[in-house]
């Protein structure tokens, strides 16, 4: 299969469409949960963004579809556009149900150039992803809240998964039609974008410290599990990401930055002296409940 070609834009569409799920948020079997449960749900710090990302997420890709002229893609981004707002509707009922206190956030705005929006929040959501998908593992792996959370959570990440590889596979459709065709072309606009992405989630870091608390998808792990290390949470994410990606076709593209990098920095930890390690690899202790 050429990328680019009628052949490459029909599997990365339809695959996209037809793996979609149909479920509303409302009706799931959200589980009953005692104090200590209750508790660490009220004291995870990133709902509210949570909320404001799909809600915003959903609106303008729903405003990007209707730009579309070609009817197959417009289907596909404007699933897309559902899906993230059902993302939405689904951490917002959370919140409700269990009454965790948020502060109110503003209504969306639609950027002026949707087009450089919707890509821009593509390439995020591909850092982001393969940070969640570690995060997901290591709470399910240390118990962290019942298994009845993991169960509802588990298709959305999965629709995450099935996002970034609509969207790589979408991004590199689009650049070989308006003719840059060199991989090298392709893999530098790659570069710039993903920096772009990387510098707002910096920033983040350096805002207030209600926005530090909600860049929650890089630190967050740390609240799920005592001792752990930059070497297991990256296996996790890697694993997590393997796992999550090899339900698509295979000749399908999938994001590739952070699963080299971290499989770099793995190799780098390997490397160092086991008391070097665990001098200056481990992050904090999780805060005691």
């Amino acid at each position: 299969m050429k990328l680019g070609s009628e052949n490459h834009k029909e599997l990365f569409c339809r695959s996209f469409i037809e793996s979609h799920i149909n479920f509303e948020p409302e009706q799931l079997s959200w589980p009953t949960v005692d104090s200590v449960t209750l508790d660490r749900l009220h004291g995870i710090p990133f709902w509210k963004e949570a909320l404001s990302t799909e809600q915003k997420a959903g609106a303008m890709v729903h405003t990007f579809a209707q730009t579309i002229g070609d009817p197959l893609l417009r289907e596909a981004i404007a699933l897309q556009g559902m899906e993230e707002t059902r993302h939405f509707r689904l951490i917002k009922f959370l919140i409700e149900h269990y009454n965790i206190p948020i502060s109110q956030s503003s209504e969306p705005g639609i950027p002026n150039n949707i087009k450089t929006a919707f890509i821009d929040f593509g390439f995020g959501e591909c850092l982001d992803s393969f940070l969640a998908f570690g995060m997901f593992g290591i709470a399910r792996k240390a118990g962290y809240m019942p298994e009845a959370f993991f169960h509802i959570f588990d298709p959305i990440l999965n629709e995450e998964a099935r996002h970034i590889m609509f969207f790589v596979n979408w991004v590199t459709y689009l650049q070989i039609q308006e003719g840059k065709k060199a991989n090298w072309l392709r893999g530098v606009l790659a570069l710039w974008h993903y920096q772009r992405a990387l510098k707002e989630k910096i920033s983040a870091f350096k805002g207030s410290d209600e926005e530090r608390n909600q860049s929650f998808t890089a630190t967050g792990a740390v609240n799920f599990m005592d001792n752990l290390t930059p070497e297991l949470f990256l296996s996790t994410c890697l694993e997590e990401n393997t796992k999550r990606m090899s339900a698509f076709d295979q000749r399908l593209l999938q994001p590739q930055l952070l699963p080299t990098l971290a499989k770099i920095a793995l190799h780098v930890i390997k490397l160092m002296p086991e008391k070097r390690k665990d001098q200056t690899t481990r992050f904090s202790k999780v805060k005691e409940s």
